[in-house]
């Protein structure tokens, strides 16, 4: 059985109305579009071969360039097992550089999308937006922002990528992995950007209260004495250092970071997998090889080659910048609270004290603690951690019991026999014990109930 193309069917009747001399030579070679002489040849062939002289000599021969079935198989089956959820871009990639694969990405969406393997990423329709440019100098702005994400699947716990990235160029300047998206994974990152490239003139992130103070939030005391709340530690640091903060209004506008936390989900994710790291101090060491891989592939020159990064200052020591700073009295012996830490100031050579003066402690992201008093620094040590009062009264009054530290807490239930009384609910309100109580009271005292 022969079967004829639309161009085929139109060519049969151009011959057909020729034999019926309808039609002259030439008239028939313009309709075909071909010479004369190849109208004369095409109807020798058909009254000699029939209809099978109409079709072309390669119809229903596999092309030559084909991919062979046993590699279709073998791309199809490690899109299934070894690099399942990889987008199509990055799998092809990999097939690469690790399989040795030399297959165009067309081809190898072809075989996936024969072999029923959606792309693992949903393409919703585009929305119309204004297009923002990107900034003509590198260091003008720079995005931050941080991603809570199963950046090691099933291998380990929820964990949170901190990331900024250029606005100019598409580089990503630092990032790190953090338990939660707090303030020292922020001042971390900084440290690395303002270490590596430079300071920038302004920064873009969301309205997190790590970079501003919430209007919900009471003032303190001595907020209410100044007139304002006073900054975050990621502020002061961004203040001190002259950098302009953006808050973005909405996550659309700031897409280029949202847009590289979804590359990252599926580039990061899957060869971290690959890696087989299965914690946060193994992610870490994997993402400076994974970033210097990501800038050379993605990264791309700016408008103007001129940098707007400014250099470090000379004589300012970094630690004095990317650090928590805190303002606290010293008490009368000398000492400094710093939440459940104590600090003890050592005499000065001046033999100077500072007692109820008010101090500034920077406390370092590698956990060291100074103390530093209009500019000058002081002399300190930690001291270690003082037992509870009641243990020290225990110590001194040897009959004093106390419970064991590994005993099991008692949860009373109001109403409960053996609790003890409510607390008044009123300021001047009396809690009348029940009867069991008062049973209680009398036997534990040697007392006749009721009496």
């Amino acid at each position: 059985m022969i079967t004829l193309t639309h161009r085929a069917e139109q060519c049969l009747k151009v011959l057909y109305a020729l034999d019926r001399r309808e039609l002259l030579m030439a008239e028939a070679a313009e309709l075909l579009g071909r010479s004369v002489r190849q109208v004369r040849r095409l109807r020798a062939a058909l009254q000699t071969r029939g209809l099978a002289a109409l079709v072309h000599g390669n119809h229903g021969r596999p092309p030559v360039n084909r991919i062979p079935n046993n590699i279709r198989a073998r791309v199809v089956r490690l899109a299934r097992k070894l690099y399942a959820g990889l987008n199509d871009h990055h799998f092809h990639e990999l097939l690469v550089e690790r399989e040795g694969l030399a297959l165009s990405r067309p081809s190898i969406r072809r075989i996936l999308r024969a072999a029923g393997l959606p792309s693992p990423r949903r393409r919703r329709p585009p929305r119309h937006r204004r297009r923002r440019q990107r900034m003509p100098h590198a260091g003008l702005l720079v995005q931050l922002d941080g991603s809570t994400h199963a950046w090691l699947d099933q291998r380990g716990p929820r964990r949170t990528l901190i990331a900024a990235i250029d606005d100019a160029i598409g580089e990503v300047l630092a990032a790190a992995f953090r338990e939660e998206e707090d303030a020292h994974g922020y001042v971390q990152v900084w440290h690395t950007l303002a270490h590596t490239k430079g300071i920038p003139i302004a920064v873009y992130s969301d309205r997190h209260g790590i970079f501003h103070r919430n209007k919900t939030i009471r003032l303190t005391l001595e907020e209410q004495l100044v007139g304002e709340p006073a900054s975050t530690q990621v502020a002061r640091a961004l203040a001190e250092l002259a950098i302009h903060w953006i808050p973005a209004q909405s996550p659309q506008a700031k897409g280029r970071i949202e847009r590289l936390f979804g590359t990252f989900r599926d580039r990061l994710r899957a060869e971290l997998r690959l890696a087989r790291v299965v914690d946060r101090a193994a992610a870490t060491a994997f993402l400076q090889g994974f970033l210097r891989r990501y800038n050379a592939r993605f990264a791309h020159p700016p408008t103007h080659p001129t940098s707007a990064y400014r250099p470090w200052p000379t004589g300012l020591d970094p630690h004095t910048i990317f650090c928590f700073k805190y303002r606290r009295t010293v008490r009368n012996d000398h000492t400094v609270p710093l939440g459940a830490e104590q600090i003890q100031l050592l005499p000065d050579p001046r033999q100077r004290g500072y007692a109820n003066a008010v101090v500034e402690v920077p406390e370092r992201l590698d956990g060291r603690i100074a103390v530093f008093y209009q500019g000058t620094r002081i002399p300190c040590r930690p001291l270690p951690p003082t037992p509870s009062t009641a243990r020290v009264r225990a110590r001194r009054n040897p009959r004093m019991h106390l419970p064991p530290t590994d005993a099991p807490r008692i949860h009373w239930r109001r109403g409960s026999v053996g609790a003890p009384p409510s607390r008044p609910t009123r300021p001047g309100a009396l809690t009348r014990p029940n009867e069991q109580h008062l049973m209680l009271i009398a036997e534990s005292s040697g007392m006749e109930p009721g009496t």
